[in-house]
């Protein structure tokens, strides 16, 4: 009798239940000896089929190629002409590839360009992996990382001209220490061939080292402390925890910092055209600054895109490379287990 008043009222339930979702009680089946009803309903608005998101980013797709696409191609066919503003641009049978491969200056410009650029590299990753090291989870890390990223903030141009005048040989202070301390002779830094790499270097590395604090302080809050701390357990120093887990997990964030600096080191010379202009004696004149002069002093723009295309390929090349060397440790084993 419990049974049946049971029923009947699950029934009449039922009868209201499907009334109300508008739908008949066959669409009702039991799961758990609980009637669960088969039904989705209806949306008043229909998905947006995919053409109605190609509208909405189309117009951005066409700020990007011709801000980017058109300029690339553009880059290509002058680099096959003579560009001349009056007659226009007049195809010069390869004539700004050929004269590349005898170029001194193009060649100097590729070594004196790798030279800097490791220099940057190796000072501004070592100083910054170590200095954020120091910082991570010390009493005062974020005051003194805000303190650090005071010069990246500075434009480059304003960064060059701050150095431009601590360097300079009557009143610079820099000069005067390092004249006092014996480490430079008469010659002002910026005037030795000796010395002026080492100059603009140092400003770089002034600058952008914070970067790769911040990034690298960044990977070390992911360092999984799980493995930290079972390596503690099986008798690990310090330095062994750092070799064998925190730097293994901090390589793709040291790919991200060094890319960076990398493609800023071929492309940016604002602070080395104040500082040096390519000198003394083009002991300073790196491959852009080499591009900037032909194409911008010299106005040979169908030399200079030679030299633009060159440099862009090898930047591709280069970064691809890194990207192999930087590969994540812990990546590699993921994909051998697999």
């Amino acid at each position: 009798m419990q049974t049946t008043l049971t029923n009947g009222i699950a029934e009449g339930q039922l009868t209201n239940a499907a009334k109300l979702a508008n739908v008949s009680k066959d669409q009702f089946r039991m799961s758990n000896g609980v009637r669960v009803i088969d039904y989705k309903p209806t949306s008043r608005h229909a998905a947006p089929s995919n053409r109605y998101y190609l509208w909405l980013i189309l117009p951005a797709v066409i700020v990007l190629a011709c801000i980017t696409l058109y300029p690339f191609f553009w880059l290509i066919w002058m680099s096959f002409h003579k560009v001349d503003m009056m007659r226009g641009d007049i195809w010069n049978n390869f004539a700004n590839w050929r004269r590349l491969l005898g170029d001194r200056s193009f060649g100097n410009g590729w070594y004196l360009l790798l030279k800097y650029s490791a220099m940057c590299m190796i000072m501004e990753v070592g100083l910054g992996v170590l200095l954020a090291v120091i910082l991570n989870r010390s009493k005062y890390e974020k005051a003194l990382v805000t303190l650090f990223l005071m010069p990246m903030m500075m434009a480059p141009v304003v960064a060059g001209l701050v150095w431009y005048y601590l360097y300079n040989s009557t009143f610079g202070w820099y000069h005067w220490l390092m004249q006092s301390a014996g480490i430079l002779g008469e010659k002002s830094i910026l005037g030795d061939t000796g010395t002026a790499m080492w100059g603009i270097v140092i400003v770089d590395v002034w600058q952008w080292t914070p970067l790769i604090i911040l990034i690298t302080l960044a990977g070390m809050k992911r360092v999984p402390r799980d493995q930290l701390e079972a390596s503690m357990v099986d008798g690990a120093g310090e330095w062994r925890n750092f070799f064998q887990i925190t730097l293994p997990n901090l390589y793709p964030f040291l790919l991200i910092a060094i890319l960076l600096r990398f493609m800023d080191n071929f492309r940016f010379i604002d602070a080395l055209l104040v500082l040096t202009g390519g000198g003394p004696a083009n002991s300073t004149k790196i491959l852009p600054t080499y591009l900037f002069d032909v194409s911008f002093q010299f106005f040979k723009l169908g030399r200079g895109a030679a030299i633009a295309l060159t440099l862009l390929i090898v930047t591709i090349i280069l970064g691809m490379i890194l990207v192999k060397v930087f590969e994540s440790p812990a990546g590699k084993v993921n994909q051998e287990g697999n």
